[in-house]
């Protein structure tokens, strides 16, 4: 069982710190981290905590899901592994990809007609 727990609804005044605290009357918190906006710096309204064992991790999920925070009801569960979409296109690790489709892109007879 993981120990990485998903805090989700949460209030935007929440902070690292805060997280951290509220975890850590159910074990030792190694790391608490509310996701923020990269171009605004404002909270996303969800963050992970990691706790030291499983079993203060769940002690935290059965005591926290559904609390109430500043009026909103907090979602607590196990975190889910990143899940990696390897179809999406774009810059990647392996360079610059177009999309899969075969209709899309040059030479299908798009804007200007015809192919090359």
């Amino acid at each position: 069982m993981s120990s990485k727990i998903y805090v989700g609804n949460l209030p935007y005044s929440v902070t690292d710190s805060s997280l951290k605290s509220n975890f850590a009357e159910f074990g030792n918190v190694t790391s608490a981290k509310v996701m923020m906006d990269r171009e605004t710096g404002i909270s996303k309204g969800f963050g992970f905590v990691e706790m030291a064992t499983p079993e203060a991790a769940q002690a935290a999920i059965t005591a926290l899901h559904g609390m109430s925070v500043d009026g909103r009801s907090i979602v607590v569960s196990l975190a889910r592994p990143r899940e990696t979409n390897k179809d999406s296109g774009g810059y990647g690790a392996g360079g610059y990809t177009a999309s899969k489709r075969p209709d899309v892109g040059y030479g299908t007879g798009g804007f200007g007609g015809g192919r090359y």
